[in-house]
C-alpha cells in the first residue's frame, strides 16, 4: 500500500518543518492529521425521499466511501421535523483515504470555487481541529453538474492531534491548505 504524494510531503517535509519551528525533540510529539469528517445536511429530505439518497450517492463519490445516513436528535416543529427522522449523511475518513480526499480538496476542488481568496484561518475550534463550509458540491470532479438534482453545501472538518490552534494552522498551512493573508 503506497502512501499518497500528500503523506509522503508529510513525513519529507512538514515533521522536519515543525520539529524546528516548535522545538520538538521527538517526531511522535508532532502534530498530524488524525481524520477528516464530511456532513452533507439533508433537510429537504422531510419532503423529498429522493434528496437523502441523492446525498448518499454524491458523498460516496466525494470520498469514495459509503456515508452514514444521520437521524435527527430532537423534533423540531418549525422545521417539520420529528425525532428519529434521516436528515443527513456523514462519513469519517482515516489513513490513505483521508490523504487521498485531502490531497483532492487542496489540489483540485478548493481551486474550482468561485471568487476563491483562501480559506478564513478563524474558523479552528480550540482544540486543533478545523472546520469549512463548502457551499457547492459540484467543485469536486467526481459531481457532473448534469448529474444532480440540487446544489447541496458540505462541512469537512480536519482533526488534528494539535494541542493549540496556532500549532494546527501551521500544520495546515505546511501540507498546503490555501489560507487568507490576513
Amino acid at each position: 500500500m503506497a502512501a499518497s504524494r500528500l503523506q509522503e510531503r508529510y513525513k519529507q517535509e512538514v515533521v522536519p518543518a515543525l520539529m524546528k519551528e516548535f522545538k520538538y525533540r521527538s517526531p511522535m510529539q508532532v502534530p498530524g492529521m488524525v481524520k477528516i469528517t464530511v456532513n452533507i445536511g439533508a433537510g429537504d429530505a422531510v419532503a423529498n425521499a429522493k434528496a437523502l439518497e441523492s446525498a448518499v450517492s454524491e458523498l460516496t463519490r466525494i470520498t469514495g466511501q459509503k456515508p452514514m445516513v444521520t437521524r435527527a436528535k430532537k423534533s423540531i416543529a418549525a422545521f417539520k421535523i420529528r425525532e428519529g427522522m434521516q436528515i443527513g449523511v456523514m462519513t469519517t475518513l482515516r489513513r490513505k483515504m483521508m490523504w487521498n480526499f485531502l490531497d483532492r480538496l487542496i489540489s483540485v476542488a478548493l481551486p474550482q470555487v468561485r471568487d476563491f481568496r483562501g480559506l478564513p484561518r478563524r474558523s479552528f475550534d480550540g482544540h486543533g481541529n478545523y472546520t469549512v463550509g463548502i457551499r457547492e458540491q459540484i467543485i469536486f470532479p467526481e459531481i457532473g453538474f448534469d448529474e444532480i438534482d440540487k446544489i447541496r453545501g458540505m462541512n469537512i472538518s480536519l482533526h488534528t492531534t494539535a494541542k493549540t490552534d496556532e500549532e494546527a494552522l501551521r500544520l495546515l498551512e505546511l501540507i498546503g491548505m490555501p489560507f487568507r493573508k490576513n
